[in-house]
């Protein structure tokens, strides 16, 4: 089909694009923005009068559930709910049951993901067999099957040699290394960040050096190595300093950060909300401030959601036997638009966080309305104020802080490859 997107303000951070213009798609490519292609009669017309075009959202850390605890979600429910929110390419975590160290694994969620449609799964293989930290993983043939990078998710690998000679071999294959910083030695078994508010609660602390600690440890390695390090949601103030220097010295690094330690701090505690339990943790007012001046200053050069559905079960346990995560496809882009009704960034800036930046980092061809590049595009009234429940999440999981939130900016058109994957009723 041939679609139309006019009267739209068209925000292509990739094209330094910021303007009403019409978008034309041709068979589910980008033919032209702005200038109608010859020849083009369109088959389906959006009005997006009053509203923002910009390249569909890329979200760097989404886990799906499947395959292995579909009881919390599946690539189905998941999917949709991305795309009910804009986000059209999405990259998943390795700590799936089986874990994806194998060709079979990364074969079986691209299946699934393409019978339904809804957005673009990019699986992340594990960094070692089973995520033990024990075996290098075949990092060869998972490339091969369609691992855009690869990490060891949430699982810490304590043997610094072990760590070095896996960076070695994912450098031999140009992958990128997906790290989530924390010394599980440091940590002790933490939940909650080190302060006076865990110590009230009576809850075990993770203090800032379990992530700088491993922080300058990775930045040593890739030093050595010479390979490309991606830091995961990072929460600490100085981490990003650190980060930061690295950057300026010409390491390959970057860095992302979730959007909830953008605007929570360890006060979300105070009731043992388990809501609020996340790793790494929501840590204090400083080091809030600290990521969102990381992001304005380009040491973080993205958002995710660090999406973790779960059944109502599984947060009704005692603060620190509840599981951690947040539901939190449903308020990525609000959040963001939040950052520029508070002023901390332009509305260019947070798109660029939430569009090519992250699809840089993953090194794929997305993120933008490039001409000829695949059409995924989310549409969304920036004014539209709504309140976030749990009966219009669209996620299986309503695990969530924000329910009760009162938000601006809601999507109204999602396209993935030139096909309507959501409109808004």
């Amino acid at each position: 089909m041939n679609v139309l997107i006019k009267n739209g303000h068209v925000i292509d951070p990739a094209n330094n694009i910021d303007g009403e213009n019409d978008i034309y798609i041709t068979d589910g490519s980008i033919a032209a923005v702005g200038k109608t292609p010859g020849g083009f009669k369109a088959d389906n017309t959006i009005d997006a009068t009053g509203k923002i075009v910009c390249p569909g959202l890329v979200d760097l850390c989404v886990r799906l559930r499947e395959p292995g605890q579909e009881h919390k979600a599946t690539i189905k429910s998941e999917t949709l709910a991305a795309a009910s929110n804009g986000i059209t390419t999405l990259c998943c975590p390795p700590d799936t049951q089986p874990v994806i160290d194998t060709p079979a694994v990364v074969e079986s969620i691209h299946e699934r993901t393409e019978h339904y449609g809804y957005a673009q799964v990019l699986p992340l293989g594990a960094l070692t067999q089973g995520l033990e930290g024990i075996r290098l993983s075949e990092m060869a043939a998972l490339k091969e099957a369609g691992c855009v990078g690869v990490s060891n998710a949430m699982h810490n690998i304590e043997n610094t040699l072990i760590m070095r000679r896996a960076m070695e071999y994912a450098a031999t294959f140009d992958l990128t290394v997906f790290i989530q910083p924390e010394d599980s030695v440091l940590r002790d078994g933490g939940t909650a960040h080190e302060g006076e508010l865990s110590t009230r609660l009576g809850l075990r602390g993770i203090p800032q050096a379990a992530e700088t600690v491993a922080v300058a440890t990775y930045i040593a390695l890739a030093a050595e190595t010479g390979v490309r390090i991606h830091f995961n949601h990072l929460s600490t103030a100085r981490a990003v300093e650190m980060v930061g220097r690295a950057i300026h010295d010409g390491l390959p690094i970057s860095a992302d950060v979730t959007a909830h330690h953008l605007f929570l701090t360890e006060m979300e505690l105070g009731d043992y909300n388990t809501n609020g339990f996340v790793e790494p943790p929501l840590r204090s007012e400083r080091d809030r401030d600290g990521l969102r001046n990381g992001l304005a200053k380009g040491a973080v050069s993205a958002i995710c959601s660090d999406h973790q559905p779960h059944e109502l079960d599984a947060k009704l346990a005692p603060f620190a036997q509840a599981e951690p995560g947040i539901s939190s496809l449903d308020t990525l882009l609000p959040l963001g638009l939040r950052l520029v009704d508070e002023g901390i960034m332009t509305m260019t800036d947070v798109l660029a966080c939430l569009t090519c930046n992250p699809a840089q980092i993953l090194k794929v061809d997305a993120g933008t309305l490039s001409e000829g590049t695949q059409a995924d595009v989310c549409i969304f009234d920036p004014e539209k104020s709504w309140q976030l429940t749990t009966d219009n999440m669209v996620s299986r999981g309503t695990n969530s802080p924000f329910i009760g939130w009162e938000f601006k900016g809601k999507v109204t058109h999602t396209l993935h490859k030139g096909r309507m994957v959501f409109e808004a009723e």
